[in-house]
């Protein structure tokens, strides 16, 4: 008699993540309570931690069986009248990101303290009590997408599909719109926040969100990512080296690298290198090899005196300055690497002084506390018993996200600003609030300028969109004068 064939071992292996994500759903949802002390009065919360299903729908329409569980973590504030306070969804980027940033950063009733130059304090880590938050303001959800946080799909294809643009948008828009429902909160008025690639997201969840009928009130962007190609430094693409030009600047002259008049401060330094960038660099670069003689040693000297690098490297890179280029050369003398996301802080070199790019100061800085801080939050303070880490940052979810959109097969970079320009033409009620960091280099103030001027939609349209800068870098909130200011800039936003 024959054994009927044993199941293959990936078989079993698929089986125990859908059991897995059975098991999460399942969960009751997890709660605690809470006092903040806000604007002169105590405001009570209660925090309920749980797992949306994203549920599929098959060719009939019909709803299927559940293809991820994603986490979130929500705020209420007690003694209210109930299901008629705005609510606003919060995202963080990479992709790849937990929303643990921005909730413990900036908009949770909870905070993780940085140093107040973006330096990386000293251990152990914890949260206390944030008066900033923007819980006066809104009901609060913080949204984990799949495989961050402890958010999981229910199979290797549901993964593939749902890491990429696209899948991304679609898969949160139903969570919120699942959420909406569970919590009965459809007579809210509803807003979104996204930092980073959370703003990418965001631009493309605000038009999705009008196609299954629900319309927002606002969006809050901070640090901007929804045109890559101002800032990915890539072969062909001279957009970025314009527009990091002016954050370069900054830059330079905090480290004091600048001479002059531009040494005086970084309004100074910024606005030389803005006028330089209009008036002359970007006619040198689309020059080309055109450019030679006078026109190009000029051009070579300007940009060292607002680099603060050497005339020398600016030639020899054919005046285009990419960011690893300034991370690595512009405190090379003083054997220190410049920070990505936050530019104020340097990193040592080693004593080889290597050109080579093995880490960022500006992330390193916060990377350990948020970790920490977070999963001790999530177990000791919301009760959670997931038997996993919190997964504040994966590097698996960035390597295999496909960037690609409809019919763009690779030939270019992914863009959301088509989705928000068609959603502000289709909402006549939307909003728009940018935040973004003088010291971020990676998604600098300056792209984020060109990007938002850059929109498809008529100036009237155009006049619901407001830019606010702060004096740090990508979380500009970790520097407690930016977090109160990002916090006044949001309410009188509110009240316009």
């Amino acid at each position: 008699m024959t054994e009927p064939p044993k199941p293959r071992e990936d078989d079993e292996a698929a089986k125990r993540v859908r059991e897995r994500v059975e098991k999460l759903l399942a969960q009751s949802p997890s709660s605690s309570t809470g006092t903040l002390v806000q604007s002169g009065r105590t405001l009570r919360y209660r925090a309920v931690a749980e797992f949306i299903p994203v549920v599929g729908r098959g060719l009939d329409d019909k709803r299927g069986d559940p293809e991820a569980a994603v986490f979130t973590t929500s705020y209420f504030l007690e003694d209210t009248e109930s299901g008629k306070r705005p609510v606003c969804f919060v995202f963080n980027g990479g992709p790849g990101s937990a929303s643990v940033w921005l909730h413990l950063g900036a908009v949770g009733p909870k905070r993780v303290a940085i140093l107040e130059d973006g330096g990386m304090p000293a251990p152990p880590y914890t949260v206390s009590d944030n008066p900033e938050s923007w819980l006066e303001h809104f009901d609060l959800v913080f949204v984990d997408p799949p495989h961050t946080g402890y958010s999981l799909t229910a199979s290797s294809e549901v993964r593939d599909r749902m890491l990429s643009v696209d899948g991304d948008v679609a898969a949160l828009s139903e969570a919120i719109r699942t959420w909406l429902g569970r919590h009965k909160r459809w007579s809210s008025s509803l807003y979104l926040a996204g930092e980073s690639y959370g703003t990418t997201r965001c631009a493309a969840i605000a038009d999705k969100l009008l196609d299954i009928g629900v319309a927002l009130s606002g969006l809050v962007l901070v640090s901007c990512a929804m045109d890559l190609q101002s800032i990915v430094f890539s072969p062909r693409n001279d957009l970025p080296f314009a527009l990091f030009l002016p954050a370069f600047a900054c830059a330079a002259q905090y480290h004091g690298k600048l001479q002059g008049r531009l040494s005086s401060s970084s309004d100074e330094a910024r606005t030389a290198a803005e006028q330089f960038v209009t008036e002359e660099y970007l006619a040198a670069l689309h020059a080309g090899s055109r450019l030679s003689g006078d026109a190009r040693r000029r051009v070579v000297g300007r940009m060292a005196e607002l680099t603060g690098l050497s005339p020398t490297l600016v030639d020899d890179k054919n005046i285009r300055i990419n960011d690893q280029t300034f991370f690595l050369e512009l405190l090379r003398d003083r054997g220190r690497v410049v920070g990505r996301l936050e530019a104020r802080v340097t990193g040592p070199m080693g004593a080889s002084r290597s050109h080579a790019w093995e880490f960022d100061p500006g992330m390193e800085a916060i990377s350990a506390p948020y970790t920490m801080a977070a999963n001790a939050y999530m177990s000791e303070t919301l009760g959670l018993d997931t038997q996993t880490p919190y997964e504040v940052l994966s590097m698996d979810v960035n390597k295999k996200w496909k960037w690609t959109r409809g019919e763009d097969h690779g030939l270019g970079f992914a863009c959301t600003s088509p989705d928000l320009s068609r959603a502000l033409r289709r909402n006549a009620h939307l909003r728009v609030l940018a935040a973004s960091g003088r010291y971020d280099l990676g998604t600098p103030y300056s792209a984020s300028d060109w990007s938002l001027a850059q929109l498809d939609v008529p100036p009237d349209v155009a006049a619901r969109i407001e830019h606010r800068y702060y004096e740090a870098g990508h979380m500009m909130y970790t520097r407690e004068a930016d977090l109160k200011k990002l916090k006044r800039d949001l309410a009188a936003w509110l009240g316009g």
